[in-house]
């Protein structure tokens, strides 16, 4: 565990009435258990796996490595926009912008990981075809060459940086995002459409219906969907709700594996509707497009930022349909911004894996 001790924010909790009247939550701790049955030695750091991608992920990351020392990264690869959609049009790889971003906020807070983390997240500035590419989409692109194997090369990056936990891509083949949208062309607001591509997704003045995967069926990477099984909690989110979370449920094996896990499950909202992609959407909206798209998932814990939730209740009966509980805390940089403050979330995150399931701490 790196950093310093995460403060200890205020956390609301919202439970949730179940089938019958008991508390959603109210399950009963579980045996103390891995995968294989055997037990897990008391005092032991949980095993955590996030999925995400971009600046989203990122924050969850940057907070979770503060509170365990057992942390993988399952990562969103329909990326086409920017340096990675040239390194994908060019080479043909997987699109390493989003998995950089997660390795740069693994890395710790001492010299070594912040210089690193500068040093691949750097942009070259130039008149020639160097201009805007990353430093660290480079380094990984030509590891991946080399070796020829995605998770072996992103673990040896890793390793050079000093990162404090895994990052693997949710599929080992480039994928592209495509969605419905109503009114994707202002001059047509009531026609749906399909647009094509990460990027303009995400920039869509149209509102999403939903979204889909080109191919629709496309191979988990096994150790992504190992490491979902194996774990004792999995956090989605926040993060692009259609082009970085959702995406992880349309991947079959990586979402049979979420519904399938003995993890406990904690969906992580945003701060504030996505300009273009979500825009005007309340925090319940985010749960029932989610549902939509994933039917059977079921969910433990809903956390949101206390101040960006204006009709609680009404997100209490949406966890309420994930069998989840809700709970609020403070966890937004205080300067005013959509930004999640590290130590806030890697805080809230901390009571609700000691709170949720659990006799005792972790630590």
């Amino acid at each position: 565990m790196t950093g310093r001790t995460p403060r200890l924010g205020r956390l609301r909790r919202v439970v949730p009435e179940g089938r019958g009247g008991r508390p959603a939550d109210a399950r009963g701790a579980r045996p103390e258990q891995t995968r294989g049955g055997r037990p897990r030695r008391r005092g032991a750091q949980p095993k955590v796996v996030a999925l995400g991608g971009g600046m989203g992920l990122s924050a969850s990351l940057a907070a979770l490595r503060r509170i365990t020392g057992d942390l993988t990264a399952v990562v969103t690869v329909a990326d086409d926009g920017g340096s990675s959609g040239r390194l994908r049009d060019e080479l043909g790889v997987l699109p390493p912008g989003d998995l950089r971003k997660a390795l740069a906020a693994l890395c710790g807070d001492d010299d070594w990981g912040q210089t690193w983390a500068r040093v691949i997240q750097h942009r070259f500035q130039s008149q020639g075809d160097l201009h805007e590419h990353a430093v660290g989409n480079l380094l990984i692109v030509a590891l991946w060459e080399q070796l020829g194997d995605h998770v072996q090369a992103l673990d040896l990056v890793g390793k050079l940086l000093g990162a404090h936990g895994r990052v693997l891509p949710m599929s080992a083949v480039p994928l592209e995002l495509q969605a419905l949208v109503r009114g994707h062309d202002p001059e047509r607001p009531d026609e749906v459409d399909t647009v094509r591509g990460q990027a303009t997704v995400a920039l869509t003045p149209g509102e999403v219906q939903s979204v889909h995967l080109v191919p629709s069926d496309p191979p988990a990477v096994p150790e992504a969907v190992d490491a979902v099984l194996d774990a004792d909690w999995v956090v989605l989110g926040p993060g692009s709700w259609f082009s970085s979370v959702i995406p992880h449920l349309l991947v079959p094996e990586l979402l049979d594996a979420l519904v399938e896990t003995k993890a406990r499950r904690v969906l992580s909202l945003n701060l504030a509707p996505q300009p273009g992609e979500t825009e005007g959407f309340s925090p319940q909206r985010h749960l029932e497009v989610l549902g939509r798209h994933a039917p059977k998932l079921a969910l433990d814990v809903v956390l949101a930022d206390e101040a960006a939730v204006p009709d609680r209740d009404s997100l209490t009966d949406a966890a309420k349909g994930f069998g989840a509980a809700v709970e609020l805390a403070p966890v937004a940089r205080t300067d005013g911004t959509p930004r999640h403050d590290p130590e806030l979330l890697a805080a809230a995150y901390d009571r609700i894996f000691r709170m949720h399931g659990r006799i005792g701490p972790w630590r």
